[in-house]
């Protein structure tokens, strides 16, 4: 069994697939909720050890500045990828409120052309987030299971 932290942009489909992926019955934890991230955006550093001091079979999800520090700590670092375009129209209609302004949505396109592009060097692999869910969570099960 595996960590396997999956990353990307908002409205990629890193909430979608993790709940996929809880369905089915894998451990999953989405930072994005539960307090994971302090007032500046980046991850609770020790609480995030503790996880992973504790578990070595679970799908994270997340995009914070400081994740890079825990790279080494998973198997996997997934990149969820999509045009932009299908970003902000995937934004506008979920229930996360985060980018349905349009300065949340300028934000967003800033995050793709500078962001992105970091994400994409740290990552040990990338999928087209306009997979269908299913699809997308079978490759992230397989991640999982097969471990290194």
């Amino acid at each position: 069994m595996a960590r396997v932290l999956v990353t990307g942009m908002s409205g990629a489909g890193k909430t979608t697939v993790l709940d996929e992926l809880r369905r089915r019955g894998f451990r999953t934890v989405d930072t994005d909720y539960g307090g994971w991230e302090l007032p500046d955006g980046t991850w609770d550093e020790p609480r995030m050890s503790r996880l992973l001091d504790r578990y070595h079979d679970l799908v994270v999800s997340g995009t914070v500045e400081n994740q890079v520090r825990f790279y080494h700590r998973f198997h996997h670092i997934v990149l969820l990828s999509a045009p932009l375009e299908v970003l902000l129209h995937r934004v506008t209609r979920r229930t996360n409120p985060y980018g349905r302004t349009p300065e949340q949505q300028a934000e967003i396109a800033h995050y793709v052309r500078t962001v992105e592009p970091l994400l994409r060097r740290g990552a040990t692999i990338e999928i087209d987030g306009r997979r269908s869910v299913s699809e997308l969570a079978d490759t992230i099960e397989v991640l999982v299971r097969e471990g290194r």
